[in-house]
């Protein structure tokens, strides 16, 4: 199976999380791009990329699960995704470091009010174009602690019937792939 993961905020493909993934299952292929950090030119990006590999699986969390609901016509698990970006008080004006290294060796980048009011322009139509098969194949994962962020309901309201909650907090942990989200992966292999 070819499975495309979207990282969160501030990450990059080179994640803990995508090797995580790589190491569980061994026999899939896991693709990981580094999503640009501005979504003019992000949610283009990853649906090129997304029509381009065709992957089986999309899988994000936080941001990235975010992105991967808007990838419309894939099937995709969403990990605690932030559909709010701009109001968690997250997108903080000014230059941050990366937390893992990037394919453009970039270590930092920056936040401007430019960025935050694009992130609240796409927020505002990122539920725009959900198909039939895409209620049937989105699904979401949300920790029960998450601090950071309360998406279970809005997720719920639009995907009724695969919306699911696990013990645990916002970041996917080892613990919660393989309790949450290899499971729901084997069920989805289940129906290709």
């Amino acid at each position: 199976m070819r499975i495309v993961y979207f990282h969160g905020y501030g990450s990059s493909g080179a994640s803990g999380t995508v090797e995580a993934l790589r190491k569980a299952l061994p026999d899939d292929e896991i693709l990981a791009p580094d999503i640009p950090v501005d979504p003019v030119e992000a949610l283009p990006y990853l649906r090129q990329y997304c029509e381009e590999h065709q992957p089986d699986l999309i899988i994000g969390t936080s941001m990235g699960g975010m992105y991967a609901q808007q990838m419309f016509g894939f099937r995709k698990i969403c990990v605690n995704p932030a559909f709010n970006m701009s109001q968690y008080g997250l997108l903080k004006t000014g230059e941050h470091a990366f937390l893992n290294g990037r394919k453009d060796h970039q270590k930092k980048f920056k936040i401007t009010r430019e960025i935050i009011q694009h992130f609240n322009m796409m927020e505002r139509q990122q539920f725009k174009g959900i198909t039939d098969f895409d209620r049937k194949n989105t699904y979401g994962l949300f920790g029960i602690n998450d601090p950071i962020v309360h998406t279970y309901d809005a997720f719920r309201k639009l995907y009724p019937e695969t919306a699911f909650r696990f013990e645990g907090e916002h970041r996917l942990n080892e613990k919660v792939l393989h309790k949450a989200v290899l499971p729901l992966v084997e069920q989805i292999r289940a129906t290709l």
